[in-house]
């Protein structure tokens, strides 16, 4: 038979302290009232209509990708002589996911807003997440722990802006302040 030893500050085994369960409670109503939310939040769709890579206007709503980041519509990269607009190619691969999406078009669910007034939403494109195609075909890059595989096997390939050097989008945008 097994030896027994008491648990750590006492001999209450296996008993849960009130501040765990209150946790746990707490932590239960958060997924619970996440998913019932979800389902009351119309997902958005509609007409869609290219900004940059990873931003657009679907239904009348302005909407940023989440967990990515796309290179500025006016951004170039490359090497200093042998630039080429990373931006316009960014948006180019947003506009053929979308028209190959076909029929079956672009959904989003918000899960917030920015700054400017967007809807920062995962988007899918004919049953595929589009930010993970954004950043699997690196035409972005990925700013949440969702998208690092991707990132990481696009710039190991040296698709899109991995090819060659270019600047972080977020610094960009700061240098161009």
């Amino acid at each position: 038979m097994p030896r027994r030893f008491p648990a750590a500050g006492g001999t209450r085994r296996g008993r849960w302290r009130p501040s765990t369960w209150h946790a746990v409670l707490v932590a239960a109503v958060m997924i619970v009232a996440a998913l019932v939310i979800e389902r009351f939040v119309p997902p958005l769709d509609g007409a869609m209509r290219v900004a940059d890579g990873d931003s657009f206007e679907l239904g009348g709503t302005r909407v940023r990708l989440e967990g990515i980041d796309a290179p500025e519509l006016h951004q170039n990269c490359g090497a200093p002589g042998a630039s080429w607009p990373c931006g316009q190619r960014a948006k180019q691969a947003m506009q053929q996911a979308v028209a190959e999406a076909g029929k079956d078009g672009v959904t989003c669910r918000p899960v917030d807003g920015d700054r400017y007034g967007r809807s920062v939403s995962i988007c899918q494109a004919g049953g595929r997440d589009l930010g993970a195609l954004m950043v699997e075909q690196g035409w972005a890059v990925a700013t949440s722990f969702a998208y690092r595989g991707e990132e990481a096997a696009a710039r190991a390939a040296g698709r899109g802006i991995w090819s060659g050097p270019f600047e972080m989008p977020a610094d960009f945008r700061a240098r161009q302040r």
